[in-house]
């Protein structure tokens, strides 16, 4: 089969103003010929469905979580229904790293796929810019004579950049002459993991983002005050950078579907949901909004639920669990080199990962569907035996070839959410917000990870009571965990109860309006692997993009 980005340049491609024109939007920014900035539009009346695609837990190979959704989207408006789907924009870490991008595959893409897994429209550049304004005004606030009397020692606030790049986890700021600044350690994250980032996609509009910028964190002074973004004089430029950012991006899929990216926070480390400027625009432009959440269900749609619908309000009606047979014997333990062999005991194995997945999803809402998504080497007897054991939970599992066929091949699932998402969904989230932090960590750690309890570090202990005395501990928890298990141990792929989750820190994101807690190992700057996709990424003479996918 061709290649993802061959597939992609062979696409007939609409000028965006066509699918502008679809959508019946007249006010947008043309970014070329088949981009372009919209302005957010909220209609509280329209009867539009929100569909939710989340996974499995995820293996080395890729579940399809992104593929799925664009092939939804373009499967329901096939059937009938205005369709738009509602995705993350990617990030330059994982594209040039191990990940790659995230614009779907095969048959099931949003294009163009090369802008969009590059610089895309420069929401990310804005994003970097405006942490990186706000950290320059912390320096220089603290080099002009400090009148807010802020800690040296206790500065929150990073330097970012959307890279991959280990060595700019820890650095020393402020070195050489007198007037190069005052020295001090600092650090960057990745823009994906940073604050802003998440401000950015929990905004409902520029004054909403304003308020909320106002308020992130930047340091604490001597006396243990919380010094923030307004105190340093740092918010009016940071919303005039974000201006143009904070509308969301037009594009369309293979098949001419209209697909609005925006946003990018990674789920392990952040809520990883795209903005709800553009989630909610798009259910008031459309039959059906069909978004994502990232990594599996334990990460991405719980904080989807917990976090993000919190925030906006929004009541999803149907959510989609993309499950492959090969990521399922891989739970299951199914040595790598023979992944592709028939091992049905394997299969029944590996559907624990599934199951508790799935059963937690319950715990949210009751329209839950399983997508497969098929390759090649599936056997007949390994889909039966899905099938069946999704069959045995009370739930329905369909067979889906989106790679290869596009639309397609999910009309069967497009038709079951057509008359599913009509039901009542009984959408509830998993916890008061108003509990003590420690007791909402707990129910997230128990009813989601299924751990037996949680231990803390001396210093997220120390944050904890810091949060308290400010009287910022009723907000909802974003648990940054490794994506590979239900654990917070990437080689525990089949965890009992009876380990309990380790926090080492706490951070108090109090302008997005949560509260991290960091497991074990986790990192907010990704480095990049022995071989990184970057390698393989080049340009011709004629100026075509190789190597991307």
């Amino acid at each position: 089969m061709k290649k993802d980005i061959e597939i992609a340049r062979e696409a007939k491609i609409k000028d965006i103003e066509e699918i502008a024109n679809y959508l019946e939007i007249s006010d947008y920014e043309k970014y070329g010929k088949y981009k372009a900035k919209i302005n957010p539009c909220f209609d509280e009346k329209k009867d539009s469905k929100l569909v939710l695609v989340t996974a499995i837990s995820p293996t080395p190979f890729g579940e399809g979580k992104t593929t799925m959704n664009v092939a939804l989207s373009m499967g329901l408006n096939k059937l009938g229904k205005k369709s738009i789907s509602v995705l993350r924009e990617p990030s330059l870490g994982p594209s040039f790293g191990i990940k790659g991008g995230a614009c779907g595959a095969g048959y099931s893409q949003v294009i163009p796929m090369e802008d969009i897994n590059l610089h895309f429209t420069g929401d990310f550049h804005a994003i970097t810019s405006a942490v990186n304004l706000v950290a320059a005004m912390i320096d220089n606030h603290i080099y002009q004579g400090n009148e807010k009397n802020i800690d040296l020692n206790n500065i929150l606030w990073k330097r970012c950049v959307d890279l991959n790049d280990r060595a700019l986890r820890e650095v020393v700021v402020g070195l050489g002459k007198k007037t190069d600044g005052v020295t001090r350690q600092d650090g960057f994250d990745i823009t994906v993991a940073t604050e802003m980032m998440a401000v950015f996609c929990l905004s409902n509009d520029l004054y909403d983002f304003k308020k909320k910028v106002a308020k992130m964190i930047v340091a604490y002074d001597t006396d243990g005050n919380a010094v923030t973004v307004d105190d340093i004089k740092a918010t009016g430029p940071v919303c005039v950078l974000m201006k143009d950012a904070l509308k969301p991006n037009l594009c369309q899929t293979l098949e001419n579907t209209p697909a609005i990216i925006h946003g990018g926070p990674f789920a392990n480390i952040a809520h990883g949901c795209n903005s709800i400027i553009a989630t909610k625009t798009a259910l008031s432009l459309a039959d059906f909004a069909v978004t994502e959440a990232g990594f599996g269900a334990d990460l991405g749609a719980e904080k989807f639920y917990d976090i993000k619908c919190r925030q906006a309000g929004l009541k999803p009606n149907m959510t989609v669990v993309v499950a492959t047979i090969r990521a399922i014997k891989y739970h299951g333990g199914q040595d790598l080199k023979k992944i592709d062999e028939e091992n049905i005991e394997s299969l029944k194995k590996g559907f624990e990962n599934l199951r508790i997945h799935l059963e937690n999803l319950k715990k949210f809402s009751k329209n839950i569907v399983v997508a497969i998504n098929k390759f090649d080497q599936d056997t007949n007897k390994e889909l039966e035996t899905l099938k069946n054991l999704v069959e045995n939970l009370s739930l329905k599992a369909f067979e889906c070839d989106v790679y290869h066929k596009g639309s397609e091949g999910c009309l069967e699932i497009c038709d079951y959410i057509i008359e599913k998402s009509k039901e009542e969904n009984d959408f509830k989230v998993l916890y008061d917000e108003k509990l003590p932090i420690e007791e909402k960590i707990k129910i997230i750690a128990k009813e989601i990870y299924r751990a037996s309890g949680v231990k803390y570090s001396k210093k997220a202990l120390n944050e904890i009571k810091r949060i308290n005395n400010l009287n910022s501990d009723k907000l909802p928890i974003c648990i940054a965990k490794t994506q590979y298990s239900l654990s917070d141990d990437p080689t525990n792929l089949n965890p009992d109860s009876e380990y309990e989750i380790t926090i080492n820190d706490i951070r108090l994101n109090q302008g997005a309006g949560f509260i991290v807690a960091l497991t074990q190992n986790i990192l907010t700057m990704p480095g990049l692997p022995k071989r990184p996709a970057a390698y393989d990424i080049d340009i011709d003479d004629d100026g075509n993009i190789m190597g991307l996918f």
